[in-house]
């Protein structure tokens, strides 16, 4: 059988005012022109993956690098995706490296995990002392839309802030009391988590407005997403939702990351081009 192993290395590097990306690559995995629709100090980069999902045996291996007071958005155009797999596992891998005052947004469109599947989604971010960064993960199980459930296979997740979060978990499409109990996924079958991450403390003040910001748009959102907020410590704040589909968690991260962007940052919510499409 053919396997594909992809890598991607990007270092993105401020030269005068400018957030530069330069990268290298082995395999299908490829970044586009780099975009500076708000400007020449954020550098918005879209990750394509032209076979579109992984199978048995394939790995996606990204690997970034922030240089300091650099500032990178990341997205893709389309999900990623866990096909069917008859021996081993697919994983994708990302591991990240933000640097003094330098700001990352990692904001990936969905993880579908198709019926029969076997993946691993692993996600490792590490943070100099004055580094911020926002990150997502949104996983989607079946495929709702075309009745084709999630009955078979896993999906291993892996989504970590060095010293300050670590989250592992396995989606067996045969737990039906993790799936289905309303203290497990309550049937929905979209899960999502967005972290805002400081590498020293958050003054009580900051983190506080974040939160309220937050809540009050959460609580405006309607009844078909269940999500809250929180600061696990004095360095985070963590937002998860859930969903029957992924149309909901999309509407409520891209709200809360604009209203993060503007009450942290105190920046404009300046939208990937690649969503409007």
């Amino acid at each position: 059988m053919s396997r594909w192993h992809a890598q991607l290395d990007i270092r993105y590097t401020l030269e005068d005012t400018r957030t530069v990306a330069r990268f290298s690559h082995n395999g299908p995995l490829r970044v586009l022109q780099s975009l500076y629709p708000e400007g020449d100090a954020v550098c918005h980069n879209v990750l394509v993956h032209p076979p579109g999902g992984l199978v048995s045996g394939d790995t996606l291996d990204i690997q970034l690098q922030l240089n300091a007071h650099s500032h990178a958005l990341i997205t893709t155009p389309g999900a990623t995706r866990f096909y069917r797999s008859e021996q081993g596992i697919a994983t994708q891998q990302v591991s990240v490296e933000v640097g003094e005052h330098a700001r990352l947004e990692w904001l990936p469109l969905e993880t579908l995990a198709y019926n029969g599947c076997h993946g691993l989604n692993q996600s490792v971010f590490r943070l100099a002392p004055s580094a911020e960064m926002m990150a997502w993960d949104i996983t989607a199980l079946g495929l709702p839309h075309a009745n084709q459930p999630f009955e078979q296979g896993q999906l291993q997740q892996h989504m970590e802030v060095g010293g300050l979060w670590l989250e592992r978990g396995l989606i067996d499409a045969q737990d039906k009391r993790l799936l289905n109990s309303p203290v497990g996924l309550a049937s929905q079958r979209c899960l999502s988590t967005f972290v805002f991450a400081s590498g020293s403390a958050l003054s009580p003040a900051r983190r506080n407005t974040a939160l309220d910001a937050a809540r009050e748009f959460i609580d405006k959102a309607g009844k078909d997403i269940h999500a809250g907020v929180t600061a696990p410590n004095d360095q985070m704040l963590v937002l998860r939702t859930l969903s029957a589909v992924t149309e909901p968690t999309q509407n409520v991260l891209r709200g809360v990351w604009a209203l993060w962007r503007e009450h942290l940052w105190q920046m404009p919510s300046t939208l990937p081009r690649i969503w409007a499409m």
